[in-house]
C-alpha cells in the first residue's frame, strides 16, 4: 500500500515537471521564431516542410499566416511567393543577402501598408512586383528606382491617392503598370508623354478611381501604340464634345482601351444629379456632339500632305498603297515614303483624290489602316481671291453713288434764279415767253425763205402758248401747249417727242424747234 502510493506521488511530482518545462520552453521557442537584426524583428527561418513549399528555385509561403519574411533564403531563388498572409511592414533588410536571380516577388492581400525607401535594393534584378490588394496610401519618391528590370508592376486594390511625379523613375524596361481601385484623382501624364516617358510602357491602368478631368490634347497628340494601352474606365469624368470626339476616334481605330470597356467608358453629365451616360452615346442625346469620321484628310490644289501610319504597335514594318491599290514606287514623282514610314504627297491635283492604305506587319501582329484624302478643285487662297473680288466690287459702287450724287447736286448752276451768276431773278412766265416769242420769230423767218423759194404760203401753222397753258403733268412746264385732246395715236407720240426736246425753262439759250 505505502509502495501504490510512493509510487503515486513520484508521478504527479513527474507530471507537475512536465508542465513546467512545458511552459518554459514554450516563449522560448516563439523567441527563437523571430530573431533581431539591426533592432528590426524579422521572420524565422526558411522551413521548406512545415511554412512555405519548395520547388527548385520557386518558394512558396503562400497561406502560413506569416508576419514577417522568412530568414535564409536560398540564392537561387527566382519566384518568391508571400501572398494571402499579414506581413504589414517591408524594410529596408527583409532580406540580408542580395537576391539576384529573384525574378518575382508576390506581396498581395497582406495588408501591407509601409515600403521602406530601400525595400528593394537587394532585388534589382525583380522582372514582376505584384503588391495589390494592401492597403498602401502613397508612393514616394524614386521608391522603384532600382528596379531598373521591372517590367510589371501589380499596384491596383490599394488606398493610394498620393503619387510622387518620380516615383516610377529608373523603370525603363517596364511595360504594364496597374494602379486601377485606388484613390488616385490626377492622370499621371508625366508617364506617357513625351518628356520623360517610359519608352517601354505598353499598358498603363488607372481605371475605377478619382479621376474627374483628362489632359485631351496631349493624349491625343499621342501615338496610337501609346494610346492602345491607356485604360481610364470607371472614373468621374465630366461629360464633354472633346471627350467623346477622343473616344471616338480611338473607337474607329480599333484601339483596345476604348473597345473592351466599351460599356465602362461612362462620364456624369452637367447638372445636380450627376447622371452617368455611356461617352460614346454622347453625339446622339444631350450634348448633340458632331459625329466623327476618322482618318480623313481635306487639301487643296497645290498644296502639300503627309498621311502618318499610326498603328496599335510599335516598331512595325509599314508600306502604303495609293488609290486602286498600286503600290508607291520610285516612278512616282508626286509621291514619297519618308523616313517615319508616313507618306508625302504633294504638289497636289484633283486626281489624288481618293483611299491610301497602309500596311503594317510584325512577327506576332498585322494591321491594315485606310486614309481617304480629298483635294478641293481650287487653291487655298480661292477663297480670299474671291472676298477681295467682292471688296473691290463693292467699293467701285459706292464710287459710282458718289459720282451721281456729286453729279446732281455740285454741278455749276447756270440758271438766271442762280445768285452766283450775278443776274437778276425774273419770273418765269416772262422767260418762257421769250423763249416761245423766240421759237416764233424762228418759224417766222423759215417761212418767209420757203414763200421766196416756192414763191407761196406755206401751210404749216406754229401755235403760240399762251401763259394759261403753261404746266403739264409732273409739274413741268409744256412750251408749245399740247391740249389739244382730238391728237391721237403717232400724233400724241409726236407730241410728246417735241415737248421733250424742249429744254429746261431755265436754260438761258434760245431753242428753235
Amino acid at each position: 500500500m505505502m509502495v501504490g502510493s510512493r509510487w503515486l506521488s513520484q508521478h504527479a511530482s513527474g507530471a507537475a515537471f512536465s508542465r513546467r518545462s512545458l511552459i518554459v520552453v514554450l516563449p522560448l521557442t516563439l523567441l527563437v521564431a523571430s530573431v533581431r537584426v539591426g533592432g528590426q524583428l524579422i521572420g524565422s527561418p526558411l522551413d521548406c516542410h512545415k511554412t512555405c513549399v519548395c520547388a527548385s528555385n520557386i518558394v512558396s509561403c503562400s497561406k502560413m499566416n506569416l508576419t514577417h519574411v522568412p530568414l535564409a533564403l536560398p540564392r537561387y531563388t527566382a519566384v518568391l511567393d508571400l501572398s494571402f498572409n499579414s506581413i504589414t511592414r517591408l524594410h529596408a533588410e527583409w532580406t540580408p543577402i542580395k537576391l539576384m536571380r529573384l525574378d518575382s516577388l508576390l506581396l498581395s492581400h497582406n495588408g501591407l501598408v509601409f515600403l521602406s525607401s530601400e525595400a528593394f535594393v537587394h532585388v534589382s534584378r525583380l522582372r514582376s512586383l505584384d503588391l495589390s490588394s494592401n492597403g498602401i496610401r502613397q508612393l514616394d519618391e524614386y521608391i522603384f528606382e532600382p528596379l531598373e528590370y521591372l517590367e510589371v508592376l501589380l499596384l491596383y486594390n490599394n488606398r493610394i491617392s498620393q503619387i510622387d511625379r518620380t516615383a516610377f523613375s529608373g523603370l525603363l524596361n517596364l511595360q504594364r503598370l496597374y494602379l486601377s481601385q485606388n484613390q488616385i484623382s490626377r492622370f499621371p501624364m508625366e508617364l506617357v508623354k513625351e518628356r520623360g516617358r517610359l519608352e517601354t510602357l505598353r499598358l498603363l491602368d488607372v481605371s475605377s478611381n478619382r479621376i474627374k478631368s483628362l489632359p485631351l490634347q496631349e493624349l491625343q497628340a499621342l501615338p496610337a501604340w501609346i494610346n492602345n494601352g491607356l485604360y481610364f474606365h470607371n472614373n468621374p469624368l465630366l461629360c464633354s464634345c472633346e471627350l467623346y470626339d477622343m473616344l471616338a476616334r480611338w473607337h474607329l481605330k480599333e484601339l483596345s482601351s476604348a473597345t473592351d470597356y466599351r460599356s465602362s467608358l461612362t462620364c456624369l453629365l452637367p447638372g445636380a444629379q450627376k447622371e452617368k451616360l455611356a461617352v460614346l452615346d454622347l453625339d446622339k442625346v444631350y450634348l448633340n456632339c458632331s459625329e466623327v469620321r476618322v482618318m480623313e484628310e481635306k487639301a487643296y490644289l497645290e498644296q502639300f500632305l503627309v498621311l502618318d501610319c499610326d498603328t496599335r504597335q510599335r516598331d512595325m514594318k509599314k508600306s502604303w498603297e495609293l488609290p486602286g491599290n498600286i503600290p508607291v514606287s520610285p516612278d512616282h514623282k508626286t509621291v514619297m515614303v519618308r523616313s517615319d514610314s508616313s507618306l508625302q504627297i504633294g504638289p497636289l491635283t484633283v486626281e489624288d483624290s481618293g483611299v491610301y492604305t497602309c500596311l503594317a506587319t510584325s512577327d506576332t501582329f498585322n494591321e491594315t489602316l485606310y486614309v481617304t484624302v480629298l483635294v478641293f478643285n481650287s487653291t487655298s487662297s480661292g477663297g480670299l481671291e474671291n472676298l477681295k473680288t467682292a471688296y473691290t466690287t463693292l467699293v467701285a459702287c459706292l464710287v459710282s453713288v458718289v459720282m451721281v450724287l456729286i453729279y446732281l447736286y455740285l454741278t455749276p448752276c447756270r440758271c438766271p434764279c442762280c445768285p452766283d451768276q450775278g443776274l437778276e431773278k425774273t419770273d418765269p412766265t416772262d422767260s418762257l415767253h421769250s423763249s416761245t416769242v423766240s421759237i416764233s420769230q424762228a418759224h417766222e423767218e423759215m417761212e418767209q425763205q420757203e414763200r421766196v423759194k416756192g414763191g407761196g404760203f406755206s401751210y404749216r401753222q406754229v401755235p403760240f402758248l399762251q401763259p394759261k397753258d403753261q404746266l403739264e403733268q409732273n409739274g413741268r412746264l409744256n412750251p408749245i401747249g399740247e391740249e389739244d385732246e382730238e391728237w391721237q395715236g403717232d400724233s400724241r407720240e409726236r407730241r410728246r417727242s417735241d415737248a421733250e426736246s424742249v429744254s429746261s425753262v431755265c436754260s438761258d439759250t434760245p431753242m428753235v424747234v
